[in-house]
């Protein structure tokens, strides 16, 4: 556990979080040996294939946070020195406010008092973070960056990539799933096709079942009687 009270939020978006991150690797992954470089005056995050630098993955970035091992703390972007008060973490803020969750309308979060605070710890609180940005902003997916010194840079990106289908999803969805660990299933399926811009209904009045639908066509979820994913059922229209 990293903030507690930011996990619910996480966890929520645990599924479409997951699925947008997946994107991205793929996409890396035709870059091959890349490395990145941010402008924070431009507001921009650049890929860069190591063998020619003319392949590029080039995004807008959006800070969200940083989290430093130093003062054992996480920064808010819109009260970061180099963030935008009015950016897409104020939307951070705004729903802590509203919600009364002041760990989202802080500027500053410590760290809990029993965190070990080290690079695997902070690590996964940047993921923590990179989800509930996910989630309040509908924007995906994040980018963990160091910045040095054990310091690390959450950014939201708004990159070149296709919108997530249903059909994209059910192909990747059994890899996904099996290094994905989600507190809730059901919730995260429902969330994931909000955020996808999913149709969704559920199969019985005891929510045993899900299906969600877009014009690529659609898939089923089953669920266990503790809420657990036990089968996916697609069915998919042909791609031209």
């Amino acid at each position: 556990m990293t903030f507690a009270a930011l996990q619910p939020l996480a966890d929520r978006a645990a599924l479409f979080t997951a699925l947008r991150q997946d994107s991205l690797a793929r996409e890396l992954e035709t870059l091959g040996d890349n490395h990145w470089d941010a402008d924070m005056g431009a507001g921009t995050l650049v890929f860069t294939a190591n063998d020619d630098p003319s392949r590029q993955l080039v995004g807008r970035a959006h800070l969200v946070a940083t989290i430093a091992p130093g003062p054992r703390s996480l920064l808010w972007a819109w009260a970061h020195p180099q963030g935008d008060p009015a950016g897409l973490a104020a939307q951070l803020r705004d729903y802590g406010a509203e919600h009364g969750i002041r760990e989202l309308s802080e500027p500053e979060l410590p760290f809990p008092a029993d965190a070990a605070g080290d690079d695997t710890w902070i690590t996964a609180a940047a993921h923590t973070v990179g989800a509930v940005a996910v989630e309040l902003t509908g924007r995906a997916p994040y980018y963990v960056a160091p910045v040095g010194g054990g310091t690390v840079a959450v950014f939201l990106l708004d990159l070149p990539l296709a919108p997530l289908t249903v059909a994209d999803a059910a192909i990747v969805l059994p890899r996904v799933l099996s290094t994905l660990a989600l507190p809730d299933a059901r919730t995260s399926v429902w969330d994931a096709a909000r955020l996808a811009g999913w149709n969704l209904t559920w199969t019985d009045e005891s929510f045993s079942g899900a299906t969600v639908s877009d014009a690529s066509g659609s898939a089923t979820f089953r669920f266990d009687d503790q809420a657990r994913i036990a089968n996916i059922e697609s069915s998919l229209q042909p791609q031209g």
